[in-house]
């Protein structure tokens, strides 16, 4: 498996919250190719790896399909498009970014920005009441094309950085569906010691929608939310960051399963593969959240591939991360 490419073609895909179809579809055809009964089933794409054994426990990799984006809230008689946001945008960045809207066909538009000239230079962050999308359109022409609620995402593609490391949107969380696809192309025909479900997860920057409707059908012993968290960038507090190139990050909380969190730490040891500790106070905000109060509870962790610039269009990762995400998942499944 080519991991760059494969990061690309799931970055470069739409599919914010709630209309991620684009993105599990792609997703789905490259998970067909180790989980050949993969479909999507409530939006979210399940597939199992592997023959069934009576005799082993379920676990459950999932990284969510979804990403950040806007919605279609209205359009004014002048043809600007009022827009609301769907998951955590920062708003300092919105003014002159260049997006997508998704109606009955895809059109470009900008974030309108007040040029500096024009402005008071009072300095204040643009509200989303005050932002809207200048496509060129008229509202007349608009309403042919562009219904209320149609999402609208960031326009952007990838681009190399020095090294392994690439910038780019969706990558959150993206770059975790390509190690679960990595860390099954490691696999192969290897004798695992787990029934091993995949779940790409929906509406997570909505509230771990997907997950929760995921663990809920799949009902697993074991779970392992791969997702990213914040890479260390200057002026950040390096204590509450990991960093690029230097491995996963696995995830200690007193909500997941201390053992579980162990059992990868002693993994990555045992298999001399880099790994950081991601040490949360309280609750992750991943998908673990959603599956370990799951029915009875399943037995949770987090595995984050670090990244910087979170839900931005130039979010920054390390391929390295991800392929060593990947390693240290298939050692911890292997059969011992």
């Amino acid at each position: 498996m080519d991991i760059k490419s494969t990061v690309i073609s799931l970055s470069e895909v739409c599919g914010a919250s709630g209309s991620e179809t684009p993105a599990a579809e792609l997703a789905l055809g490259m998970l067909k190719e180790y989980c050949p009964d993969a479909k999507i089933v409530n939006g979210n794409v399940i597939g199992n790896f592997g023959e069934y054994d009576e005799k082993l426990p379920r676990l459950v990799l999932d990284a969510h399909i979804d990403q950040i984006g806007f919605v279609v809230t209205s359009v004014t008689d002048e043809g600007f498009i009022k827009l609301g946001n769907v998951g955590g945008i920062d708003r300092r960045l919105l003014p002159a970014q260049p997006v997508v809207v998704h109606g009955k066909r895809d059109i470009k538009g900008v974030i309108c920005s007040v040029p500096p000239h024009l402005s008071s230079g009072s300095g204040s962050v643009l509200s989303f009441d005050d932002a809207a999308v200048d496509t060129g359109y008229s509202k007349e022409e608009l309403d042919e094309i562009v219904s209320l609620g149609d999402t609208i995402t960031f326009d952007v593609k990838c681009r190399e950085l020095l090294g392994e490391r690439i910038t780019g949107g969706a990558l959150d969380d993206r770059c975790g569906v390509a190690a679960i696809l990595y860390t099954l192309d490691l696999l192969g025909n290897s004798k695992t010691a787990y029934n091993v479900t995949v779940i790409f997860s929906t509406q997570e920057e909505v509230g771990e929608r997907g997950a929760e409707i995921g663990a809920f059908t799949v009902n697993p012993d074991y779970a392992i939310a791969v997702d990213v968290s914040f890479a260390y960038a200057i002026g950040e507090d390096e204590q509450s960051c990991g960093y690029l190139g230097k491995g996963a990050m696995i995830g200690i909380s007193p909500t997941l399963d201390r053992q579980l969190s162990q059992a990868l730490l002693d993994t990555a040891k045992k298999a001399d593969i880099p790994y950081q500790t991601e040490i949360m106070h309280s609750l992750t905000s991943t998908n673990a959240d959603r599956y370990s109060v799951s029915h009875g509870g399943t037995k949770s962790c987090t595995v984050s591939v670090p990244l910087r610039n979170m839900h931005t269009p130039v979010e920054v990762i390390d391929l390295k991360d991800i392929e060593l995400t990947g390693r240290l998942l298939a050692e911890f499944i292997k059969e011992a």
